[in-house]
């Protein structure tokens, strides 16, 4: 019998840890790391990226989701999720596709882990929201989840503390659906 797997996605602002946390909880759990597609096409690209760049990042992302399902992980780790796509769409652009909600619901996510800003922001070559467009994105992204009334639960500290804070927040959140 195939048992459903739990999927948690990280989510945050920027620069608050989500691709090394998710490579480190992929190795944790023993599960295939898929880095973010979005930074990956975003470095492709010859100059800013359109509407259509940020469908086509959020199309992959469903892709990589449908396949590490079909894989039958016992655990599948998301290096970030459509709900960060969806705010990007409507503060760049003010506009959400209308297909993107309805994805949100249909593949369902059973935690949010939201890394939190108390890592420093480092700039890089694709990053665009350090300072308090950072802390607004970290509070839409929570608003975001808080409306769809998904669980979540917020990783703090660094470093090896902050792997364990989330490795245990996955394990209690994992027995809670267990015990239902």
């Amino acid at each position: 019998m195939n048992r459903k797997p739990y999927i948690v996605a990280l989510t945050g602002a920027e620069s608050t840890g989500k691709s090394t946390l998710a490579k480190v909880l992929a190795e944790h759990y023993h599960v295939p790391f898929v880095p973010e597609f979005a930074r990956e096409h975003v470095r492709s690209l010859h100059g800013k990226y359109t509407f259509n760049d940020v469908e086509f990042i959020a199309h992959k992302q469903i892709e990589q989701y449908e396949k590490l399902l079909s894989e039958q992980h016992p655990v599948i780790i998301l290096d970030t999720w459509l709900l960060i796509t969806k705010v990007w769409f409507d503060v760049v652009f003010n506009r959400v596709p209308e297909w993107l909600e309805e994805n949100i619901i249909k593949h369902k996510v059973d935690l949010f882990l939201v890394c939190d800003t108390d890592l420093p922001w480092e700039p890089d070559d694709v990053r665009e929201n350090g300072g308090e467009n950072r802390n607004k994105l970290q509070q839409r992204y929570i608003d975001e989840i808080k409306n769809k009334q998904l669980r979540y639960k917020l990783v703090q500290g660094s470093g090896q503390i902050r792997t364990q804070n989330a490795i245990d927040l996955i394990q209690n959140e994992r027995y809670k659906d267990q015990q239902i």
